[in-house]
Parts: C-alpha cells; sequence; structure tokens
C-alpha cells in the first residue's frame, strides 16, 4: 500500500469511500448487521436495502448518533444547552433530509449539505441571518452513519417526531423547563373534563392559553383555533408548534409566541391576549391549560446529604423570592408557582392542569392553601409512569378551578384511572388533615436507658416509607433512638407505615398523628411488634454493634454460644426486671398506662414466630458439622438481616441477591413472608379505625 500505483488509486476512491461506505461494528451493530445481511444477500437482488426509521425506531438510531456523529459536531455542548440549544435539534435536522439538506425550514436547526444552519432570524438591518456549525472531520462520519439509513422516514411519521422533540431533551432541562410531553389519552380525558365542567359549546364561549406549551400537544383536538394561545420558554419549541401548523395543526402562527411565564412581563405578551387578561369580563372565559413540570429544588438526595438543590428548578425564577413569602416551602415546586403565579396575574380565569396533588395533601403546602382561594369543579388522576419521561409510581392529577370563587378547599375528590383509562373509583385528597405521625412518635423520644436501636426520620407518606428502617449504626440523617421506654410504640409506627403496601394509587397519602383507641388495644401492639421484628425492613446487624433484636432464647434456636443481649426474649416473656419494665408516656411528665407482660400473641402472630423460630435454628444448624465453626463465618449473634445476607449473598454491587440456591432456606424464607403478609391484612383495618390514615 505503499506504493506510487497504490496510492495513485486509492486518492481517486478515498473521497467516495468516506461518503459511500456502509460500515458496520460486530459489538455494537451486532442486530442491525444480521438485518441488513437478511435483507441484502438475496439471490437475484440488485442493490441495497437500507434500515428504515420510525415511530418505533427513532430514539434507537439517536442513541447511535450520540455515540458516532454529535462528537464529530464542532460545539462546545455544555454551552449550547445553557442556552437552550440541545444535540436532538441537530439529529432532527439530519433525520428530516434528503441529500443532507433538511426538507423543514422551520425548524430550530436545519442541515445544509455540509454544515448546519440555526437560530436563523431577522437583524436590525432587517436580513436574515444565521448561525453556522461545521464538523471536525469534513463530514466523514456524518455520511458512514447515514448511510445505513433510509432518509427521511414515511411523511406520515414526521409530525410525529417532530412533536416528541420532548424525547430528545436531557432529563435536567426537561425538568427546569418544562418539556413534558402529556399522553394523548390523557389530552382526550382531559377535555373532556372540561366539557363536563364548562359546557358543551365551551371551546367556542372560552378562551384557552397553555402557558407550557412545549411541543403544544395538549392542545390537540381543540377546534377553534382563533380562541387558542400557546407559548413556551423555547424558541425552539416554537419552531416545532409553527412547523406543525404548516402540517395540519389546528392554531394559528400569531397565537403562538416565546414566552417565560414565570419571569417575563405580561406587558410583553402579544395584545389581543393582553386586551383578554385586563379585561375583568373575558378573564373570566379565560382557561388556563397547562402541564407545567413537576421537578422541585430539592430532591430524597438533598435531604440526606448525598446530593445538593437541582441547579435552575424553581429557586431560580424570579417568582420565587416574591411568592415565598406568601406560599412558603411550596414556592420550591415549579408547578405551584405557576398555580400562584396564575392566581395572581389572571384573577376570576380557570385553571385547569395537570400535576401531582400534593399541593392537596402535602404537609409542606399548608401556607399555599391558605394563599390558593379558589372553587374545585372537577378531575382524575392517572399513574405518573404513563407519562414517559415521569420518574415514579404516584397520581398525577388533571384538576379543574374557577378562580373567582375563592373557596378554602378542604378536600377534593378525583375519578381513579388506571393506564387503559379504565376508571375504577374514587379518591379523596385531603387538606385540612391532622398532624403527623412523626410529631405523635416524637413524643415518646424519652429514652432514658442504652438505645435499642434507630430509626431514620423520613417524612410521613408511603412515597418515603422505603427509607424507614430499623437500624444499629447512626446514619448521615437524623435519627431517632429506640429504647425500652418506646420500643411498642416504635413499633406501631413501624408497622403501621409497612404493613400496607405502597402503589402509584396511595404514594403521598400522609400518615397521622392517632387517636387514642390504639393505647388499650394489647393485642394490636403485639402484632405490632411481631411485624417489626420479622419485616425486612428490620436491618440490624450484629456487625454495627449488639444485636437486641432475637426474638428466641439460645435453646430455641440450637444456638452454638451464647448471645450477647436476650433483651427481647425477656421482654417478651416478661422476665424484664420490674423496674426496667417499659412505661408507655404522652409526654416526659404524664405517665398513660403500663405494658404488661409476658406478651400474648394472636394467632397471626404465632405463625410469624413459629416460621421464625425454625428460619434462626436453620441458620445455626447449617453450622453444626463444622469444626472451625468461628473461620466458617458462624455468628450466634446473627439478626434477621445477618442470616438473610448469610444464604443470598451479594452481588458484585455490594446489593443483597434476591434469592439463595439452598432450597430450605428459599421455602424458610417465603413462609415467613407468606405468614406476615396475613398478619398485616389483620393489622391493615386498625391503621384506618385508629387514625394512623385516611380512607
Amino acid at each position: 500500500h505503499e506504493t506510487k500505483e497504490f496510492k495513485l488509486i486509492y486518492d481517486k476512491v478515498k473521497d467516495t469511500i468516506d461518503k459511500s461506505a456502509l460500515l458496520f461494528y460486530y459489538d455494537k451493530d451486532d442486530k442491525e448487521l444480521k438485518r441488513f445481511v437478511k435483507d441484502n444477500f438475496i439471490v437475484g437482488k440488485f442493490g441495497f436495502t437500507k434500515t428504515r426509521i420510525d415511530k418505533n425506531n427513532f430514539m434507537i438510531i439517536y442513541n447511535k448518533w450520540l455515540q458516532t456523529v454529535k462528537p464529530t459536531i464542532i460545539a462546545n455542548w455544555d454551552i449550547a444547552k445553557e442556552n437552550g440549544v440541545i444535540d436532538g435539534d441537530f439529529y432532527l435536522a439530519d433525520l428530516l433530509s434528503v441529500d443532507n439538506v433538511t426538507l423543514k425550514d422551520k425548524l430550530f436547526v436545519v442541515l445544509k449539505s455540509n454544515k448546519y444552519q440555526l437560530n436563523k432570524h431577522q437583524d436590525k438591518y432587517g436580513f436574515h441571518t444565521f448561525s453556522e456549525v461545521e464538523f471536525k472531520d469534513q463530514q466523514k462520519a456524518h455520511s458512514k452513519f447515514w448511510n445505513k439509513y433510509e432518509r427521511p422516514p414515511l411523511e406520515q411519521y414526521w409530525d410525529y417526531i417532530v412533536e416528541r422533540r420532548d424525547l430528545l431533551v436531557p432529563q435536567d432541562v426537561r425538568e427546569r423547563k418544562g418539556s413534558f410531553f402529556t399522553p394523548q389519552i390523557w389530552v382526550e380525558l382531559s377535555q373532556k373534563y372540561l366539557t363536563d365542567v364548562l359546557g358543551e359549546d365551551w371551546q367556542d364561549e372560552y378562551y384557552v392559553w397553555d402557558c407550557a406549551a412545549g411541543t403544544g400537544n395538549l392542545l390537540n383536538g381543540l377546534t377553534n383555533k382563533y380562541n387558542i394561545w400557546a407559548s413556551t420558554l423555547d424558541k425552539q419549541d416554537v419552531d416545532v408548534i409553527k412547523d406543525r401548523i404548516r402540517n395540519g395543526a389546528n392554531l394559528l402562527e400569531d397565537h403562538v409566541f416565546q414566552f417565560d411565564f414565570l419571569n417575563d412581563d405580561f406587558s410583553t405578551l402579544p395584545k389581543p391576549l393582553q386586551e383578554i387578561i385586563n379585561n375583568p369580563e373575558k378573564r373570566k372565559k379565560l382557561v388556563v391549560y397547562i402541564n407545567p413540570p413537576y421537578a422541585e429544588a430539592t430532591t430524597a438526595r438533598t435531604i440526606t446529604g448525598t446530593g445538593k438543590n437541582k441547579s435552575g428548578v424553581a429557586t431560580e425564577n424570579k417568582v420565587n423570592q416574591y411568592f415565598n413569602a406568601k406560599i412558603g416551602n411550596a414556592s420550591n415546586e415549579i408547578f405551584t408557582l405557576f398555580m400562584a403565579q396564575v392566581y395572581t396575574k389572571i384573577p376570576d380565569c380557570f385553571l385547569a392542569q395537570f400535576s401531582t396533588l400534593k399541593f392537596v395533601q402535602g404537609s409542606n403546602f399548608s401556607k399555599f392553601k391558605e394563599y390558593f382561594l379558589a372553587n374545585y369543579l372537577g378531575g382524575f388522576i392517572v399513574p405518573a409512569n404513563t407519562f414517559d419521561n415521569v420518574k415514579g409510581k404516584f397520581p398525577i392529577g388533571f384538576t379543574v378551578w374557577d378562580l373567582k370563587n375563592k373557596t378554602k378547599f378542604e378536600n377534593i375528590k378525583c375519578d381513579v384511572f388506571e393506564k387503559d383509562a379504565t376508571k375504577f373509583g374514587e379518591k379523596v385528597f385531603y387538606s385540612n388533615l391532622p398532624k403527623s405521625i412523626n410529631k405523635w412518635f416524637k413524643e415518646y423520644n424519652n429514652c432514658l436507658n442504652d438505645n435499642l436501636g434507630l430509626v431514620v426520620g423520613c417524612p410521613p407518606d408511603f412515597q418515603h416509607n422505603n427509607q424507614l428502617a430499623i437500624l444499629a449504626k447512626q446514619q448521615e440523617r437524623y435519627c431517632l433512638k429506640i429504647c425500652k421506654e418506646n420500643i411498642i410504640q416504635f413499633c406501631v409506627y413501624f408497622s403501621v407505615r409497612h404493613c400496607i403496601p405502597a402503589t402509584w394509587l396511595n404514594d403521598r397519602d400522609q400518615f397521622l398523628f392517632p387517636n387514642k383507641k390504639w393505647e388499650k388495644d394489647k393485642e394490636f401492639q403485639n402484632d405490632c411488634l411481631a411485624f417489626a421484628l420479622f419485616n425486612s425492613q428490620n436491618k440490624i446487624t450484629s456487625k454495627d454493634g449488639v444485636n437486641h433484636w432475637i426474638p428466641f432464647t439460645e435453646n430455641e434456636v440450637n444456638s452454638r454460644e451464647k448471645f450477647d443481649s436476650n433483651f427481647m426474649s425477656k421482654f417478651i416473656k416478661g422476665k424484664i426486671k420490674p423496674e426496667d419494665k417499659p412505661t408507655i408516656f404522652t409526654t416526659l411528665s404524664e405517665p398513660k398506662t403500663h405494658y404488661e407482660v409476658p406478651l400474648n400473641f394472636s394467632d397471626e402472630a404465632k405463625a410469624v414466630f413459629d416460621v421464625g423460630r425454625e428460619l434462626w435454628r436453620y441458620y445455626h444448624a447449617s453450622f453444626a458439622n463444622v469444626q472451625n465453626f468461628g473461620e466458617a463465618g458462624y455468628n450466634a449473634n446473627a439478626s434477621l438481616y445477618d442470616i438473610r445476607e448469610y444464604f443470598q449473598g451479594r452481588n458484585e454491587k455490594g446489593k443483597m441477591n434476591n434469592k439463595s440456591e439452598d432450597e430450605t432456606y428459599m421455602k424458610l424464607i417465603s413462609d415467613l413472608r407468606d405468614n406476615l403478609k396475613i398478619l398485616s391484612q389483620k393489622i391493615e383495618p386498625k391503621v384506618y379505625e385508629y387514625g394512623f390514615l385516611k380512607e
């Protein structure tokens, strides 16, 4: 390949190879290569078939494009992202093109042969101008990548792909700017509810403004384009909506504009929309119809000390400081800032919005509920994970409010729909709730002796129950002590929070300060003790200190050595010394009742103890024929968590495995879980009866 003749030929074909070669990598392109061979290596076939792009695979190809083409584009992507330019716009320019010329000139970025053009605008002299972006490698990687694909996709997919630009937006940008796509199934249902509330002719009688429009899909299905307005934070999304208008979207270009609802001055709004907002009578006919972002400035990682406030979320909006004094901690949420801004700037209108329901039942929203006075007209809730860029299992609601009727709402009732739009009931979200269960338990934070364990302080709702565990070692987060004086109250606290499985529907439900009936129900208290002893969230381990939570004696489980602590078995059997008997306190100075020992357990609790005893025996028996059992990892003080770790082991990341190869152990742990489930079902009705939860 060093000869003159080779170099001469190579110079002649090099350009063609760079531009026309189809290059597959065995490791990265395995499936594509197999498909290409299957489609093209056919006897009698002439030419070849490229991979077609449609609405189902355009994201897969985008992820490949990120690895291959994006690095060859001359750009500082960090600066670009700060200014609202995303790599997805360059991908769209590539995808919707023929012969390297983008077919949709309304997109924010277009491809023009060997360079991109973006931010097309009219300069001060009246001329159209734009910025240009080139390739580092004379477009070689770009050409080789797109040689494998048929561009553009079939025209029937164009509008869908452009409308779903939100899928190409990084998650942190989506949260900060509100690029949240509303599934069409819920768009249609929300418009049905608006019809039920406002009447059959509402679209002709009312004005509609979506001030967090994104790519405008929430407005799909509305018929009177002369009464519809759409604004969005990003110029790119404005361009997408206007492109969709050219392809049949029922909107007016002049009614679509760029506007930062939380920061821009309302005097910059289009004049016709200002006239509606500034006219008291017309304003009463305005429906602010939105799906704002649900991000908040703080996260669980912020609280645990492992993260920091999300940059640019809520707190960087200038209205945050203004509303903080009026709505308190609710100002950390973008969607409540939208609500407060609508309430303040556009009084007497209607607000129809998608959001979480934490503003109704959340413990941090009491000040917001004093400020936001409106009449609830109706709504529904759906699973959050039906929104493809929202994480977590919790309800998202669509609620309609009349802002001219200044009413303090106590609770709201929503229809409940599953992910297939099947209605299966109603749910009430309570606004005026009693004090939280955390305040109840803090009344028993009166440990006088050495602690038996710790419980991490976490918010009192189902969403945070996975953080609620019994531990032996102090955590970074605030922990409360468990001791002789409060062990029964703690087990009640622990059990009422864990006995009911968390679902998307109850995710934000609040655990509450109970009534006093539980104090006389000894069977309930003992059931809770049994449940807490054998629950998987009991993560006491003897590695972190003395294990006080073994509910059996050495003889009962055939231990090969004496336990370091027999507290729990003594407590259960009434063998604690008289002066050490725990007393239930409502306050430090006022003893309420004395706990009676020995403890009597229900049949359901006894069944849990029986299986638990067999599990402990099986662990100790596993070392019965081992001579140097200490070297073999034997631990006489093994807790339930230690036993699970012994049999299940951990993966390479240090996480405990879900299963064990030991069939006997798997049968025992399965039986334990089954009996715990039966016990939890016995406890559950009393959780509501004693006021720990509202129905």
